[in-house]
């Protein structure tokens, strides 16, 4: 069957996507709250949830029936939080669907929030918390969205803080549940070898949740121009020094971000990128260099990401430089263009190729879009795009008198790092 959009009697949206070849299905649910959306008492409460959604209901007392149920036929099952989005998918043979929407639906909609295992959990999350700043790879874009993003939720972390974690109130965090998980702001999306009888499961589940007449609370948009403060620098004793740049872009309906989804690909995107080769190949000054670029609903940051050799770093950041300019001065050739939509039409038909992945897709537009598109409505956007559109957005977004830095190693302070990298 093709694709289908269908909306529940309670007004949750669903989408079912046939996937041939496969004896699998993904139910994924998504919801629309992250840390843009908390308070700074309830800082990391979207991403707190997410775990209690795990440690039992009233049919599945403890996380232990919660688990074993699903372990018992095979099934693959997590959840993520990120600054605008909560996701809870199942992936399981096809012939137990109706056990991934049943449990699905049970957890989101029926979890105890037992306060001892609130407790409990808040420790694991503290732990959580040290070793993500423990893992300077992943810690140095909170540092640089923090800058990027100052004055606004999103550059808040998605975990919370320490102090966060130990004093917000249990009747507080179960009020924003409530505000965010109802159906206007959900999304159900089933992929995969889907059984007939589906719809009738769907209605018997999700539909029954009744619909909130509240006024959900919203974010305060992102303005740029907020900040103005140019480096976050972390202290840390170590050998490589993880450095990020970073620069506003333009939030996820924006038709432009098909043409920064090219400008990354050639600029960093690859092993055959340009800072990939500069960097790396001809210099051996990094292990690791890449670029990329995050949207959310009003604001996005176009990133490059590099673990530098600490005695070589005045180098590498003159390279980088060197390799931005060059962009935005000689912007790219047509083969590059061409390169880079194939290899982002390839990277795409590889992950629709997973059920859980084209679950993603669907439910991602559909939440944040005006209109869902297929994937291949998505790649013939992306084929329009030009060598001159390319060299245009570069001198756009990579404005270096709106470039933030964040950086990761041996330095005390801002001035330390940019004496450093002037030597």
């Amino acid at each position: 069957m093709p694709n289908q959009f269908l909306t529940l009697k309670n007004g949750m949206r669903v989408h079912l996507v046939p996937v041939t070849g496969t004896q699998a299905v993904t139910v994924l649910v998504l919801t629309k709250v992250g840390s843009r959306y908390e308070t700074p008492e309830l800082n990391g409460a979207s991403h707190f949830i997410e775990h209690l959604m795990f440690k039992g209901t009233k049919r599945r007392p403890t996380t232990l029936d919660i688990s074993r149920t699903l372990d018992s036929v095979g099934a693959q099952f997590n959840a993520f939080t990120n600054k605008h989005v909560t996701g809870y998918y199942i992936k399981i043979d096809a012939k137990h669907t109706n056990l991934a929407v049943d449990m699905l639906h049970d957890m989101l909609m029926h979890s105890k929030f037992d306060p001892k295992e609130m407790d409990r959990e808040r420790g694991v999350i503290i732990e959580e918390i040290n070793m993500y700043q423990d893992s300077p790879m992943r810690h140095v874009e909170d540092l640089l969205e923090a800058i990027v993003f100052e004055g606004n939720t999103l550059g808040w972390e998605i975990a919370g803080t320490h102090k966060t974690m130990k004093e917000m109130k249990r009747e507080d965090i179960i009020r924003y549940r409530d505000q965010h998980y109802i159906p206007a702001r959900m999304v159900v999306t089933v992929a995969g070898n889907i059984p007939k009888d589906i719809r009738a499961t769907l209605e018997k589940t999700f539909g029954s949740v009744k619909p909130s007449k509240e006024v959900h609370p919203s974010f305060e948009p992102f303005v740029q121009g907020a900040s103005k403060k140019r480096v976050q620098v972390q202290y840390k004793k170590t050998e490589q020094i993880h450095l990020m740049f970073g620069f506003p872009s333009y939030g996820i309906k924006d038709d432009r971000n098909e043409t920064i989804s090219i400008l990354s690909s050639i600029l960093g995107g690859t092993m055959s990128s340009r800072l990939f080769i500069s960097v790396r190949e001809r210099k051996g000054l990094a292990y690791m260099v890449r670029s990329s670029n995050g949207a959310y609903d009003d604001a996005g940051m176009f990133s490059i990401q590099a673990g530098l050799d600490k005695s070589r770093v005045p180098l590498a950041y003159k390279t980088i430089m060197q390799e931005l300019r060059k962009i935005k001065r000689e912007g790219v050739t047509a083969k590059e263009v061409k390169e880079a939509i194939d290899h982002i039409r390839g990277g795409l038909l590889l992950s629709m190729e997973n059920s859980s992945n084209q679950a993603e897709w669907y439910g991602d537009e559909e939440l944040f879009l005006d209109q869902v598109r297929t994937p291949e409505q998505f790649m013939k956007r992306l084929e329009k795009v030009t060598a001159a559109d390319v060299k245009a957005m570069a001198n756009e977004i990579l404005n270096e008198k709106k470039m933030k830095m964040a950086v990761i190693g041996p330095y005390k302070n801002e001035d330390a790092f940019l004496k450093s990298i002037n030597a």
